[in-house]
């Protein structure tokens, strides 16, 4: 496979073989590479552009004003990270961007560390328009991801409600908007100077991603080697998590995946949001039909990123990863930063 393959979830709704074929196409894209394009999805794209334009509107302020909202003021990770102030494994990105989620008050602190998560949004004042229209997408890509991941547990063990353990309530939910700057030379490649986002693979279970037009997308195929994903008008590009790929012992594919840095005299703007689920979980593995059962690859052990099957300490080890400075000023009972693969103090889990 040398491309992203597109599914289209009206087919869900479909005749009984439009079914059926969607079913295969979804078990393909998600079990060979791992990311593919979602098309006939109900989320409003006039919403999306809207929330593509106010998004380019907040990363044009000047930089003191956008960070009275700095992620550095919270202890649930959301708020604004100036250029260079995220690290993918060590490495800076090359990008700044808005950190949000679910909007909810703060957890009580004798709870565990990872509930300090759920929490407040940060808003300027100022941004009234953008903070109305990215709830309403929020709320209805947050149903379009939903319904995918039925589709899923009807793809894979004919019935919709798998998951559904894992997401009764209080769900969590991560959701950046993300400016990438243009760094590189024409003609350069990737490296750490043009990293916008170094390569890794998500946790959570599935990401719903909204490309604009400027490339820098890339994805790693088993080969080892790496294709652009590229706009599609009207689509989102989907990719599985890590979560996902634990509860079907490695039969779909969390992807390694990076951003190359747009080049001079352009700008990126991309809106991921990646689903999860309780934070209080642990994924089990969802026994696979036995037809499945043989294409299952267990998962990969990766040292520089050990993943943890409870669904809060995985969520927060990636977090504690990237920002080092909410980690050392809100985490200092739990954090250590002497073990970069996972930075909680083995006593906590």
């Amino acid at each position: 496979m040398s491309s992203v393959p597109v599914i289209d979830l009206s087919l869900l709704k479909g005749s009984s073989q439009q079914r059926e074929q969607f079913f295969e196409d979804l078990r393909y894209a998600a079990h060979t590479i791992g990311f593919f394009y979602l098309v006939g999805h109900n989320v409003n794209w006039n919403l999306c552009q809207k929330l593509f334009a106010l998004s380019r509107d907040f990363f044009t302020l000047p930089l003191e004003e956008k960070l009275k909202i700095s992620i550095d003021n919270s202890p649930h990770f959301r708020g604004y990270t100036q250029v260079g102030g995220e690290y993918t494994l060590g490495s800076k990105d090359l990008r700044e961007e808005l950190d949000l989620g679910f909007e909810s008050k703060a957890r009580d602190l004798n709870l565990p560390a990872y509930m300090r998560l759920h929490g407040p949004n940060q808003w300027l004042p100022s941004q009234k328009e953008l903070q109305a229209t990215f709830y309403e997408w929020q709320k209805q890509t947050t149903q379009m991801g939903l319904t995918l991941l039925k589709a899923f547990s009807l793809a894979l063990y004919s019935r919709d409600d798998v998951f559904d353990e894992l997401f009764k309530e209080d769900i969590y939910q991560h959701i950046k908007l993300i400016h990438y700057p243009g760094i590189a030379e024409k003609g350069e490649a990737y490296s750490q100077a043009t990293q916008g986002v170094g390569a890794h693979k998500d946790d959570g279970f599935l990401t719903l991603l909204m490309i604009d037009e400027v490339g820098g997308l890339q994805v790693q195929l088993d080969s080892g080697e790496w294709i652009d994903v590229t706009h599609k008008d009207k689509a989102f590009v989907i990719n599985i998590g890590e979560f996902l790929e634990l509860a079907t012992n490695g039969y779909l594919k969390a992807t390694m995946h990076r951003v190359k840095s747009p080049i001079k005299g352009q700008d990126r703007i991309s809106i991921p949001m990646f689903l999860g689920a309780q934070l209080d979980k642990k994924i089990p593995i969802f026994k696979l039909p036995k037809h499945l059962q043989k294409e299952m690859r267990g998962i990969e052990n990766d040292p520089t990123n050990p993943l943890i099957p409870e669904i809060g300490w995985n969520y927060l080890k990636h977090r504690l990863r990237s920002h080092k400075e909410v980690a050392k000023k809100f985490y200092s009972d739990i954090y250590n930063p002497q073990n970069p693969a996972n930075p909680i103090k083995s006593s906590c889990k």
